[in-house]
């Protein structure tokens, strides 16, 4: 997809291709169900790792993008395994909120083993500041995101405490076959046997669905209260 982005009104932040599909690909396939514009920006290519490549990882990417129907999706090709919240990397994804001009942001939650991960959450922070900025060299005109989301595709075995659950019930099957086109990194050399890794992320978007009394569940963080207009929606 061309680097430039189309105006949007969500956009996920992603350390690796996959964390997207991972934490929020609900939300992405309920946002493009009810006519959002929806893209997600990688960060780095995830690679190396054990059963992937670069070429693979584009194709399972590709797959995955076809599932959720994004309006667009990029990769910002900074460096896996040692991603940082530079100033150049700041830049670069401050001028993408400036000409996608996005209404939310997701991003990783920002407690995490990964390191790569503590630090896009850093740099999707610092980024959102400076695109709102005057007098500047970045592209684009100010833009300041109403709000970011934190999702959760995190290496910590904790029980997050979320300031909300969505409702991806009629979503699942899509989130799992999203995550399933990442087939070098969740089923290739990983266990056969029951329960495979698939399985548990099932187990838990269900246990998130009981929390709200719905069949599946997607959790989210917010640093800041989250402001209703309407009762009608909680559950």
């Amino acid at each position: 997809m061309e680097h430039h982005p189309p105006l949007l009104d969500v956009l996920g932040v992603a350390p690796h291709p996959d964390d997207a599909e991972l934490g929020m690909a609900g939300a992405i396939l309920r946002f493009r169900a009810e006519g959002l514009r929806v893209g997600v920006l990688d960060l780095t290519t995830g690679e190396p790792t054990p059963f992937g490549s670069p070429e693979i990882r584009v194709k399972e990417t590709a797959a995955a993008t076809a599932v959720l129907g994004l309006d667009w999706r990029c990769n910002l090709g900074l460096a896996n395994r040692s991603l940082e919240s530079t100033l150049e990397a700041r830049a670069q994804l401050a001028g993408v909120l400036r000409q996608a001009r996005p209404r939310w942001v997701f991003a990783p939650y920002w407690v995490d083993a990964h390191p790569d991960h503590s630090a896009a959450t850093e740099l999707v922070e610092a980024a959102r500041f400076w695109a709102k900025l005057t007098k500047t060299s970045l592209p684009g005109e100010p833009h300041y995101p109403e709000r970011i989301l934190y999702y959760y595709a995190f290496h910590l075995r904790q029980v997050p405490q979320p300031a909300l659950v969505l409702d991806i019930s009629d979503q699942w099957e899509a989130k799992e076959a999203a995550i399933r086109c990442y087939h070098s990194q969740f089923i290739a050399g990983r266990p056969t046997n029951s329960p495979t890794f698939v399985d548990r992320l099932r187990h838990m978007a269900s246990t998130w669905g009981f929390l709200i009394g719905a069949q599946y569940g997607e959790p989210f963080a917010s640093r800041e209260p989250i402001g209703l207009t309407t009762l009608s929606g909680l559950r």
